[in-house]
């Protein structure tokens, strides 16, 4: 936790305003368009500037996939036969954000996802009654529900009954993020939100410890705009600022792909810090592997160089990649039994390293494990895989069956290997961050010395929100913790 010596303006300081307005929202994404929709729906007059020269931020860039739940199950789980009670997803989201995890947050996101699931369909956002169960970060057919995270592995069915969360707008491809901003600008522009693109706030305005105001540049000059209730901060992570990366995150910023938009940069953090917020969290970032195992392959082993395994492959990309990136050099590799070696998007786009009809023939072939060690490994695994038991890692039973059968085939998975099949062309896992203010779950802004900011909120990536380490990241908490808390932020910022 610390201060930053980012400046801010003191209301002395301006001269006059240019204009004034109730709520300032600072960013639109994902989060910046719910808290300026609320605020706007709450009888607020709202002004929403954004840097870039229209909406979407990262969220416009994904899937928008939403993890929600709770509540008995989302009107989709439902219709598709899946129940899933509040206490289930708690328990399921305290296990996941593990001892970093904000009970109050959960709770409060647990309790209410159900129904942000209604306030997201009444933007006209299309979801289709159908779920795939298969192995996948985004379903490329027209589904709208799947797993996306760990619900399935064993760890994690001791906290939780498996229950898919993953709620995506239902289309062909991966633009989903798009289809949910376009509507999401419609209803801020229906309720009357004044939208300015081409937009940088520079300065928070602050009055005595309030902050009342902003300063922004448009076409190279400084405007100052009054708060009359509030500023939201919704201006994403600092993953494009390689210096606050290398900062806060020295153990990836050399070896990981920042992910994000390119104007993920920091400043609403630095704002935040400016005016008497402090940060959380700030060491810890979303990693995924190159290529999340589609089925055939999860029942090949992941072993790092010195022939060992790490982790149950059967997790979600998150959870592989957190493992595999404390691993000796992050290096990593897949071995595979001839049954399973014939995926041909993934072969083709990964490095086959080494292929040998038995297990010392194609550690020779390959000249990277120690003598011994892949042959230890593999005949350890195979002795419990045969009685349909994984003790060390505990894959579970419908992953496992033993590597008995050549030819094999060794692909290389290792972070300094331009083998990204998510994103063709990247090399190493992607990455984005995790921390950023501190808030209450309503978005106020807490003060480093105790009590909140007056004035100023926060949601989405400038904070550290719902989603707290890699290791236990399903995909859809970003989006769902940003517009959800979003939300809350904004009627929070409308009612001062």
């Amino acid at each position: 936790m610390e201060r930053s010596e980012f400046s801010v303006l003191d209301l002395s300081q301006v001269s006059a305003f240019d204009c004034e307005t109730d709520v300032i929202v600072c960013g639109f994404g994902g989060a910046g368009g719910s808290a300026a929709l609320e605020a706007a729906r709450a009888g607020a007059s709202v002004i929403l500037f954004e840097r870039a020269s229209g909406a979407g931020g990262s969220t416009g860039m994904s899937s928008c996939e939403m993890y929600l739940g709770g509540s008995g199950g989302t009107a989709l789980q439902r219709t598709l036969g899946f129940e899933d009670s509040t206490e289930n997803m708690i328990n399921y989201l305290m296990k996941s954000c593990g001892e970093r995890g904000d009970p109050e947050k959960i709770r409060l996101y647990a309790e209410g996802a159900a129904a942000h699931f209604e306030w997201v369909k009444s933007l006209g956002v299309p979801y289709k009654e159908a779920v795939m169960l298969d192995r996948e970060v985004v379903p490329l057919t027209d589904e709208s529900l799947l797993f996306t995270g760990n619900e399935r592995t064993l760890e994690f069915m001791d906290a939780a009954k498996p229950v898919p969360r993953g709620h995506v707008p239902s289309h062909e491809g991966d633009f989903g993020g798009r289809i949910f901003i376009d509507a999401l600008t419609q209803a801020c522009v229906d309720a009357g939100v004044d939208v300015q693109y081409d937009s940088r706030v520079m300065h928070l305005v602050v009055d005595d410890g309030t902050v009342v105001g902003v300063a922004v540049k448009q076409d190279n000059q400084l405007k100052y705009i009054k708060a009359r209730k509030g500023v939201v901060l919704t201006s994403g992570g600092f993953i494009m600022n390689d210096d606050m990366r290398k900062r806060y995150l020295p153990w990836n910023h050399k070896w990981a792909t920042p992910y994000g938009n390119p104007f993920d940069m920091g400043d609403g953090i630095r704002l935040g810090q400016a005016a008497g917020g402090y940060t959380i969290n700030m060491d810890e970032a979303f990693l995924s592997l190159p290529m999340y195992p589609p089925a055939k392959l999860t029942y090949g082993l992941l072993v790092n160089e010195r022939g060992e395994r790490f982790v149950n492959e059967d997790a979600y990309l998150a959870r592989l990649a957190h493992f595999a990136s404390v691993q000796p050099n992050q290096k990593l590799y897949l071995l595979l039994g001839a049954d399973d070696f014939d995926h041909p998007m993934y072969i083709e786009r990964l490095d086959v390293v080494a292929t040998g009809d038995s297990i010392e023939e194609l550690n020779a072939e390959a000249g990277i494990f120690p003598e011994g060690a892949l042959a230890q490994t593999v005949a350890y695994f195979n002795e419990h895989a045969r009685q349909g038991r994984d003790p060390k890692f505990r894959k579970a039973p419908e992953w496992i069956k033993p590597l008995e059968q050549g030819p094999f085939g060794l692909l290389d998975l290792s972070f300094d290997r331009q083998t990204a099949v998510i994103m063709p062309g990247t090399k190493g896992p992607l990455t984005f961050t995790l921390g950023g203010l501190d808030t209450l779950p309503t978005g106020e802004v807490k003060h480093w010395n105790g009590g909140v900011v007056k004035g100023l909120y926060a949601a989405g990536r400038v904070t550290a929100g719902l989603p707290r380490s890699s290791e236990g990241y399903a995909s859809g908490m970003s989006v769902g913790d940003a517009t959800f808390f979003g939300r809350l932020a904004g009627k929070q910022a409308a009612s001062n």
